[in-house]
């Protein structure tokens, strides 16, 4: 064989091993966020998923169980013949770091792959038009050594804030400075710690969160609204899919105008729904109404100590003051959620955030301005409801979403 016939066989062999192990490694993602997503399987049922042979299957078991991606947990519940062992992931060697940052706290926690917290702590960085990169970090080795834990058995580090963030890039429009000019945080941290390292919308992280692990499953359409202290954030999930628009930004429903003559909003316009149904609006008009001589049963309490959970607690003991304004704030968002409906007719509508504990009290009024303003027919297979997981749909969003993008074809 002459020398050029030698190159191109050599050539056309190493471009044959890279199709192959292309195509196994797009196996081994879906294999692993199948087991992610949906639990414990047998290399049969892993087989017919993947529509490839028992053996191949077996084949790759075996790899990601030496590279400690998965554990045999023991044989399945069958009828009739031989239990099949079941696999899943390996709870004990990898782990993913989710941060929730906000304006005014912010907390870290340390999740493993069967979306178990082993470890979580609040740490004193909060979201502020300023640097925060070394901060950060000092606190992401405070949190991993009070937890006994190694920065190499981090996966991925996954933070969620709210603002107008591009996932592709990192940055948070809403608040620039958070790094040196042109910076994303994520590239930050990750040159600075050596982790793959994600940043996503708060809301949109609970969007993520409900729909593998809440009241979304198997639902395709979607809203979620986040009633926060400082804000409110929206989720949409259209086709199963959270949706992000050109730049990251869809969803921003908050900046609806509602009230012409109303309050100045932080983002520069006047009467914004923000405005009016942010828990810190609540609490203040509450005062408001309360020194003006409106009955109340929060007129006895110390007027400096008023917060939301005395709000929604007087709510719940009779206090007319606080259903009213209670009411009114859903009512607002029912109204700007009805453009919402004919705009993405989704199946349901979960509220989250501080005012998620109101429960009914903020729920009702909600549909029943969604009822008022939407066509009949949008409302027929409609549903408003409380989120069940509460603060962790967050959580398992940000570990969700690091997953998938950890599990990514980009990652080749």
């Amino acid at each position: 064989m002459s020398d050029l016939s030698k190159s191109i066989s050599e050539s056309d062999h190493e471009e044959k091993e890279s199709v192959v192990d292309l195509k196994k490694n797009k196996l081994k993602r879906k294999l692993l966020q199948h087991l992610y997503t949906h639990g414990s399987f047998t290399i049969a049922q892993l087989s017919k998923h993947l529509h490839t042979s028992v053996p191949s299957v077996t084949s790759l078991i075996e790899e990601l169980i030496k590279e400690k991606w998965l554990v045999e947990i023991g044989p399945a519940e069958v009828q009739l013949g031989r239990k099949p062992a079941l696999y899943r992931l390996n709870p004990h060697e990898r782990y993913v770091l989710a941060i929730d940052m906000n304006t005014y706290a912010s907390k870290a926690y340390i999740l493993n792959l069967q979306n178990e917290v082993i470890f979580s702590q609040k740490i004193a960085v909060v979201i502020e038009n300023k640097p925060i990169t070394d901060s950060l970090t000092k606190e992401i080795l405070k949190v991993l050594q009070s937890a006994s834990c190694q920065i190499t058995d981090l996966e991925a580090i996954s933070i969620s804030m709210p603002g107008l963030i591009n996932p592709k890039t990192g940055i948070n429009y809403t608040y620039p400075n958070l790094c040196k000019e042109g910076k994303s945080l994520p590239n930050e941290l990750k040159n600075l710690l050596h982790v793959n390292t994600y940043v996503n919308h708060d809301t949109k992280a609970i969007t993520l969160g409900e729909h593998y692990f809440g009241l979304a499953q198997n639902i395709e359409h979607a809203i979620t609204v986040n009633m926060d202290w400082n804000g409110v954030g929206f989720g949409l999930l259209v086709n199963g899919q959270v949706v992000l628009g050109e730049s990251g930004f869809a969803g921003e429903l908050a900046h609806i105008q509602v009230r012409p003559q109303g309050e100045l909003c932080y983002c520069g316009k006047v009467g914004c729904l923000d405005t009016v149904t942010k828990a810190s609006y609540l609490v203040k008009r509450i005062k408001e109404l309360i020194q003006e001589g409106h009955v109340s049963l929060l007129a006895n309490e110390n007027f400096e100590k008023i917060d939301i959970e005395m709000v929604i607690d007087a709510a719940n003991r009779g206090d007319e003051l606080a259903i009213d304004l209670l009411q009114d704030m859903g009512h607002e968002m029912g109204k700007v959620l009805a453009i919402a409906v004919h705009l993405l007719n989704p199946k349901t509508i979960i509220i989250h955030g501080v005012l998620a504990n109101a429960g009914k009290f903020i729920s009702n009024p909600i549909e029943q301005a969604i009822y008022k303003y939407c066509l009949a027919d949008y409302k027929e297979n409609l549903h408003v409801e409380i989120s069940q997981l509460g603060e962790m749909a967050k959580i398992l969003g940000l570990q969700a979403y690091a997953i998938h993008m950890i599990l990514s074809e980009n990652n080749d």
